[in-house]
Parts: C-alpha cells; structure tokens; sequence
C-alpha cells in the first residue's frame, strides 16, 4: 500500500513569538520550526499500516527550504522517500490554494492512501485536508484515531463529541484526517537518522505544478493579546460573598 502524508513545518510550540516590523506576520528570523503536532500522528499511523501490510510511506510537505529539516525528521523516523514542494510563499496562499500545491504533487504518485494531520497548530483552519480529498475526487473522513486494512478498504475509527466514536468502513483510494493521540509517536534512532542522509528528497517547484499563486483572504495586521490583571473584593456576609464569587467564575471567569 503507497501512502503519502502530508506534512507541515510549524514554529515549536515553546518558541519566543515576536511580530515583525510590518505587523503582519510573525518575525521569523531566529524562529524554531518543527513537525506539525497531528501531521506528526499521521505520519505514524501511516508507518503502523505500512509495518502491519507492508508498501511504501511517502512524506510530502509545502514550503520554503527549511521544510527540508521536517522532511529528513520523517525521513528519520521510518519514511521511504520524500517530496518538497518549493513553495517561498506559503505563507502568503490560502487553504485552496495550498490544497492545490498538494493535490497537484500527489496527483502523480496515484497512492492508495493519503494521510493528513487535523489542522495545524499555528493556524488551525482544518481545511487542507479535505480540500485535497475534493480536489482528488477521493472519499475521505476526518477526525480518525484509527485505521485497519480490510478486503474492501479501510475500516476506520473516528472520534466524536462528548466521548462517543464512530467505525466507519471506506474504499480505497481515500483520504484520512488524523485526530492526535490515537497512538504513541515514536522517536528517530540514531540508525534511522543516519538512513535519512541517503534516502530520496525531491524537490519540486511550486511554479512547475501549474498552480499560480492565489489568496481570497489577505491577513493585514496581527497583535500579542494584551495581558491584563484586576482584583475584586467581595464584601459582605460569607455566604453572599460565595454565591457572587461563583457567579463571576461561571459567567466572567468561564472557569466553570
């Protein structure tokens, strides 16, 4: 079975955030990049199904040259191969857009399952990986913690509200949304490491899949949240006091 997952560098999640002189974006000269937390679950159930049936695990991301960093940590990790899409100006083309880098990329590759993470971290649409689905007129399912291999397809299990899930049966070619937490990430050996240096990284050109640059939504302006702190006294009887304070923590707080 040929899976391809798709991958998206992120700024670490303890890293220093600071705007840039533009106010537009975030600066990101010294900032710390990595894997995308629930791309990160995907490229392991993506490695489980290939141990459990065997085939081939193809890490795929979108990106300036430092994604190749997250690509060689795939790589690492157990990946067979892995592609590039040289693309300086992610940061710049919406959801569809992006989406279109993508499917254009994988288009090629007619693999038998395509793995994606939930949202990302840093902007958290949810939007990349059922919009390649569409674009590839491939049934898909979102929310996954999950996946078995069957005679017909895949059976999948996927997580619903308040606890509940849901196993739902799909043909192959699909796509998959994957939930993190659906299994223990494993760490890259120093033998896995060492195998990365000699495993395929392709570079492809944005420009060469025939997608132009596109944004509908323009970001104009970003700002830190402002910290703020306030003390209240509450005065009176015991039990007065207790009631108010409860209400301000259910209906101003929102802590209960």
């Amino acid at each position: 079975m040929k899976i391809v997952v798709a991958i998206k560098q992120i700024p670490e999640r303890d890293a220093a955030v600071r705007i840039d002189a533009a106010g537009a974006w975030i600066d990101e000269s010294d900032m710390q990049w990595g894997m995308n937390e629930s791309d990160a679950y995907a490229l392991e159930e993506a490695l489980r199904l290939k141990e459990a049936y065997g085939g081939e695990v193809i890490a795929l991301s979108a990106g300036p040259e430092r994604v190749s960093s997250t690509l060689r940590e795939a790589l690492a990790k157990g990946a067979d191969r892995a592609i590039h899409v040289d693309a300086k100006d992610l940061a710049q083309r919406d959801s569809l857009n992006v989406a279109q880098l993508l499917a254009a990329a994988i288009r090629p590759e007619s693999p038998d399952l395509i793995l994606t993470g939930l949202q990302s971290d840093d902007l958290g649409y949810g939007l990349t990986g059922v919009l390649v689905a569409e674009l590839l007129r491939l049934p898909h399912a979102s929310l996954i913690l999950h996946v078995e291999k069957t005679e017909s397809g895949l059976s999948v299990k996927r997580e619903l509200e308040e606890g509940w899930f849901q196993n739902i049966e799909l043909p192959l070619p699909a796509l998959l949304t994957i939930q993190s937490g659906g299994n223990k990430l494993r760490y890259a050996t120093l033998m896995g490491i060492k195998r990365a240096k000699t495993k395929e990284l392709r570079n492809v050109a944005a420009s060469d899949l025939g997608v132009a640059p596109a944004q509908t939504v323009a970001l104009e302006r970003i700002a830190l949240p402002q910290k703020q702190k306030s003390t209240q006294i509450l005065t009176g009887p015991a039990k007065e006091a207790a009631v108010a304070l409860v209400e301000r923590l259910k209906f101003e707080a929102r802590v209960l």
